[in-house]
């Protein structure tokens, strides 16, 4: 079958460029269409994303494709890639597997993020992963108010407080000590990050509630993906709520997600089962 396939790289590493080409010419000769995207492409009409690089080239694909609602599929020539679906030894296999059109599609979960200031103006963004409210520049530590709902729940001190996805569950929440959510658990989550307050812990609500801080000392900054910047100074207010449009992930098979955190966490399971049989 001919298919219309975008090629995304991360353009400074080589081993990265050279596979892209690989991929692009057997593309090509299959009878495919395909073309290198830039954040000013057109993908009206492509069938996938074909990235080539580690998660933070799949979170620039996804911003640039969730417009036009593209899958996106990605090789690993990052570290621990969480969000592709090869590694690059298998470059030529997803190849095959495009062009005779075997993959699915996952719908992500997004979160769309609204930051108001103190003077009345507001600015709005998305993720994929995360929306990170970090400390500005010379703050020692942000004073914040945590709302669910509408109503307030705690206010403590923090380096930083992360407002997550599922699919984020894996990433900076992960390191943050939150909890690994399953992608097709609709939630949103809440992760502190050293925090001084004696309640702290990372929360998990509901796909239709609204995540709410209020910045009461000192001035942040919300990043999104680690990739968009928006100013949050002292008074702010920053609410998270369900994504309108999600993000979608083709996958090439059907490994379930527990298949997938032993693998990309190289967890230790050899002897569960003998324990199950004992």
């Amino acid at each position: 079958m001919s298919v219309r396939v975008g090629i995304l790289i991360h353009e400074t590493r080589e081993d990265a460029t050279t596979s892209a080409q690989i991929a692009f010419d057997r593309l090509r000769a299959a009878g495919s269409e395909a073309f290198y995207v830039t954040p000013e492409s057109d993908l009206r009409g492509t069938d996938l994303i074909l990235v080539i690089g580690g998660d933070g080239t799949i979170l620039k694909a996804a911003q640039i494709a969730m417009p036009y609602e593209t899958p996106i599929l990605g090789i690993n020539f990052g570290h621990v890639g969480f969000l592709a679906e090869a590694e690059p030894a298998s470059l030529l296999d997803v190849v095959n597997a495009i062009v005779e059109g075997k993959w699915t599609v996952d719908s992500r979960l997004t979160i769309d993020v609204t930051v108001t200031r103190p003077d009345g103006t507001s600015e709005t963004g998305w993720a994929l992963n995360e929306a990170s409210i970090e400390k500005g520049a010379g703050a020692r530590m942000i004073e914040t108010d945590i709302g669910v709902d509408g109503l307030g729940l705690s206010s403590f001190k923090a380096d930083a407080i992360l407002l997550s996805t599922p699919t984020g569950s894996t990433a900076y929440s992960f390191s943050a000590g939150g909890p690994v959510v399953w992608p097709d658990v609709e939630a949103l989550l809440l992760t502190p990050i050293a925090a001084h307050a004696l309640f702290a812990r990372p929360l998990v609500v509901s796909k239709d509630s609204t995540l709410e801080v209020g910045i009461r000392s000192d001035d942040a900054v919300v990043w999104l993906d680690g990739r968009r910047q928006v100013e949050a100074p002292e008074g702010s207010r920053i609410t998270a709520v369900k994504g309108k449009h999600p993000v979608r992930l083709a996958r090439l098979n059907d490994t379930p997600f527990s298949g997938r955190l032993v693998k990309k966490f190289h967890l230790p399971v050899e002897g569960w089962r003998r324990g199950i049989a004992e």
